[in-house]
């Protein structure tokens, strides 16, 4: 595989064609952004959800990199709660999941400049060496000063005496105030840019997925106030496919580029209607925790008792003592609260934080979160071949 010559490509919007595909995607993810978000599904049983979506969206990020953690690996590490000699292919991910915190707890208040990627860039490869599978850098938030290539990939990089310059050239083109018709056009496009430009020793390519992350929710896609959004799906879903429009979009050609952010912009919609279906709770109940709990009590984690509480509170979504009455029938209230409490020191309910002795599912622990991962994965919100989950 020969490398190909580095060129320089001037850094522009695209106006496509009125009869392009991407017109009618980008007033359709227009729509998708001002989408007030409601649905039948309780907030906190979302918001779980979107942690679990953290995870799930550290561990792809990684992967695309070659880090071969599996999930059931890394599910296993998150209950163990391990905080000493942890390997680095864990940290590597969980550097991923601190950053995309930093991220939705700064990013209203915060400019995506230099220092905001420096900063990013510090938290990603944090700790990581930078021999052996080279995860780290051995200057975490600086811009690289020598030349680098890029594995399996044919283009070439500038020359490390321009990455400040075209870097520069970048951000204000991000922050340019450009009629909002262009805003998602510009994330896909900025995204590449910064492939091409590679402006780290090492981490780009987890960088560059966490800045569209920051990208995006400027553009108002707000994660942190309710909308699940998992933009790493789009990329890392099938590698290859990624690997190769980035390839074309090198070309520098309009007609690469456009290809390039068809590419995105549909994954990206694609991703955001999957996962405003879990805001539907009959579809979220039937068929991601009901089977969830059948997962766990056909692999002896949880007992028929514990199993029937479950589905009561995954069928009611809140639940009290009085709401199972029935499943301990002839049984003394403090009978029943003494279940419910074990339950809750399992962690497989957690009280409502609005209402006093009300209790919701909940999934952080050793007995649920494998099979809601599964569940996950057998419905299509998660590309994955593990068989172990």
């Amino acid at each position: 595989m020969q490398e190909a010559a580095f060129r320089h490509y001037p850094l522009e919007l695209l106006n496509p064609s009125f009869e392009s595909p991407l017109v009618d995607l980008v007033t359709e993810l227009e729509l998708l952004r001002k989408k007030r978000l409601t649905g039948s599904t309780n907030p906190y049983i979302f918001f779980q959800l979107k942690s679990l979506f953290h995870i799930l969206e550290s561990i792809g990020s990684a992967r695309i990199e070659g880090n071969n953690t599996t999930i059931a690996e890394y599910v296993e590490t998150k209950l163990e709660d391990r905080q000493d000699d942890t390997p680095s292919h864990i940290l590597e991910i969980q550097n991923l999941e601190l950053a995309m915190d930093f991220i939705e707890e700064t990013i209203d208040d915060t400019p995506i400049n230099k220092a905001f990627l420096s900063e990013l860039h510090k938290m990603i490869v944090f700790n990581l060496p930078v021999t052996g599978t080279a995860e780290g850098d051995r200057t975490p938030g600086e811009y690289r000063k020598a030349n680098i290539k890029i594995s399996k990939s044919l283009h070439l990089p500038p020359d490390y005496t321009k990455v400040d310059e075209y870097m520069d050239e970048l951000l204000a083109f991000i922050n340019t105030d450009h009629p909002p018709k262009y805003a998602l056009l510009k994330a896909a496009i900025a995204h590449h840019r910064f492939v091409w430009i590679h402006p780290f020793g090492n981490g780009n390519g987890r960088t560059v997925r966490l800045f569209t992350y920051a990208m995006l929710i400027k553009l108002g896609f707000n994660v942190r106030n309710g909308r699940l959004l998992n933009p790493t799906a789009v990329f890392c879903n099938n590698r290859d496919n990624y690997y190769r429009h980035l390839a074309e979009a090198d070309q520098g050609t309009p007609e690469g580029l456009e290809k390039w952010c068809l590419y995105v912009l549909t994954g990206l919609k694609e991703e955001i209607e999957k996962i405003d279906r879990l805001l539907d709770y009959d579809f979220l109940k039937t068929n991601i925790l009901l089977p969830t709990v059948s997962i766990s009590l056909e692999r002896q984690l949880i007992t028929d008792t514990e199993a029937k509480i479950l589905r009561r509170a995954i069928e009611k979504q809140v639940i009290q003592a009085g709401d199972l009455k029935d499943i301990f029938a002839g049984k003394h209230g403090s009978e029943i609260s003494r279940q419910i409490s074990r339950l809750v020191e399992k962690k497989m309910l957690r009280p409502h934080r609005k209402q006093a002795r009300k209790y919701l599912v909940s999934f952080d622990n050793s007995y649920l979160l494998r099979g809601i991962v599964k569940t996950l994965n057998d419905n299509g919100f998660w590309a994955d071949n593990e068989k172990n989950l």
